[in-house]
């Protein structure tokens, strides 16, 4: 049920022009500042992970790893996704509690620009 919380949400920041999803549009939107959270979908490639992994940390913008590319496409009324930015910081930090209280952990990601938290 709480799957349902995180999928809905996502659909209601597609419909809000608070969402950019496939990985060109999500790369940009990191780089650029806008995104404030990042969700990966479980099954994508490890480049993939690791790209957004790596790009997130950098600019510190929190990165989960969460749902299928086939779910998250669906949830936001297209075909398969494996890389979401959500840009708005209400319903980032409402993906965030969800994600949470489902107990998906935070990938690398967050912290202060060009901050390594490792060392």
């Amino acid at each position: 049920m709480r799957q349902n919380k995180v999928l809905s949400l996502l659909g209601l920041a597609i419909r809000g022009r608070n969402l950019v999803s496939g990985e060109f549009q999500t790369e940009n939107a990191v780089k650029s500042g806008h995104a404030m959270l990042v969700i990966v979908a479980e099954d994508a490639s490890a480049n993939t992970k690791k790209f957004f992994t790596d790009k997130c940390s950098y600019y510190g913008v929190p990165a989960y790893c969460y749902g299928t590319r086939e779910s998250l496409g669906g949830a936001i009324g297209k075909e398969m996704r494996s890389s979401l930015a959500v840009c708005d910081a209400g319903l980032a930090q409402a993906v965030m509690r969800a994600l949470d209280g489902e107990g998906v952990c935070q990938v690398k990601g967050g912290s202060e620009h060009g901050k390594n938290e490792g060392t």
